[in-house]
């Protein structure tokens, strides 16, 4: 009988690592998490399959402890989630960012390159890296101008893994994954702010949603879906980049209406937009186009947009009302 892969998964206590470890468990993967030593360990996304993982204590600011894990794992596959992706925050800690998403990608890579350097590299590029947007929709070749210290951190990112792939010949990867959202999502995030704010407002535990920016559009898709490109990116015979799109693009004002026609309420009554919610510098419009990973990988969404606005909702609803309770 063939030997289970093991892969590592940085970030697994996150939306996208969550998914990713249940996709791959289900798959037969030995999976291995990484996570960072805290005062409080945050398993909620993941306490259902915790008797199935196997946990690792490491830090992408501490080399040597990326060398151990790896060394200790011995995994065919790692994919590199974990960084600072709040957006807002990176205004806040830019530098923190820059350790976190810049330079701890490189310090990922360069273990895979010193402990063995036949394991394929998957690293979460994201659609920030084109910020103010030269062309739409967005493909492997548009240009980057990031707007955000999580944008700049993120293009560093992405184009070390490029410099390893070409350099060291490592099998590295980047998924450009445009915003992909669950109910797992966190509440900080524009999304899930929204979703919860319905819930809230409709089971009368808030009276107001204060948002920033309504006329900011962004291409969503839903994050089950979109763990699974990132498998199929490290599945192929040549290491390669990929855009991961619904290529759709959406307004938050839109995202707003599907939440709250859900719960039958009237978004304008409940709604205020809040000036200091907005950014520095806003992304206006982002819309991927994912040919490539279509034609290449064979990829595809299943879920629509409308389908994952009301999962979302429908989702808080039924958490708050078990708080309620």
């Amino acid at each position: 009988m063939a030997e289970a892969k093991r892969a590592l998964i940085t970030g697994i206590t996150g939306q996208d690592g969550s998914y990713l470890a249940e996709f791959l468990l289900d798959k037969g993967y030995a999976v291995y998490g990484m996570v960072r030593r805290t005062s409080k360990d945050d398993f909620e996304r993941i306490e259902h399959l915790l008797p199935r993982l196997e946990i690792r204590q490491a830090d992408l600011l501490d080399q040597l402890s990326l060398i151990r894990v790896l060394e200790e794992s011995q995994p065919h596959e790692v994919y590199n989630l974990a960084a600072q992706s709040f957006v807002p925050t990176s205004w806040n800690q830019p530098v923190l960012t820059a350790e976190f998403t810049a330079l701890g990608v490189t310090r990922m890579l360069d273990a895979v390159r010193l402990v063995d350097s036949r394991i394929r590299f998957y690293q979460a590029s994201s659609s920030e890296m084109f910020g103010k947007v030269r062309e739409s929709p967005q493909n492997e070749r548009t240009p980057f101008h990031p707007r955000s210290p999580y944008g700049v951190a993120k293009v560093y990112g992405h184009h070390i893994t490029v410099n390893y792939r070409e350099s060291y010949g490592l099998f590295a990867c980047s998924g450009i994954l445009f915003n992909h959202e669950s109910p797992r999502r966190g509440l900080e995030f524009v999304t899930r702010k929204v979703t919860d704010g319905a819930a809230r407002i409709k089971l009368g535990l808030s009276g107001e949603l204060r948002l920033g920016n309504l006329d900011a559009r962004r291409d969503w898709g839903f994050a089950g879906d979109y763990v699974r490109a990132m498998w199929l990116m490290l599945q192929q015979d040549a290491a390669d980049d990929y855009v991961v799109a619904s290529g759709e693009s959406h307004s938050v004002q839109e995202l707003v209406e599907h939440a709250f026609d859900y719960v039958g309420l009237d978004w304008q009554a409940f709604v205020v937009t809040d000036p200091g919610l907005k950014r520095p510098a806003e992304v206006d419009v982002l819309q991927g186009d994912a040919t490539k990973a279509r034609q290449t990988l064979g990829w595809e969404p299943t879920v629509t947009f409308l389908e994952l606005v009301h999962m979302m909702v429908q989702a808080d609803l039924e958490r708050l009302r078990h708080v309620k309770r």
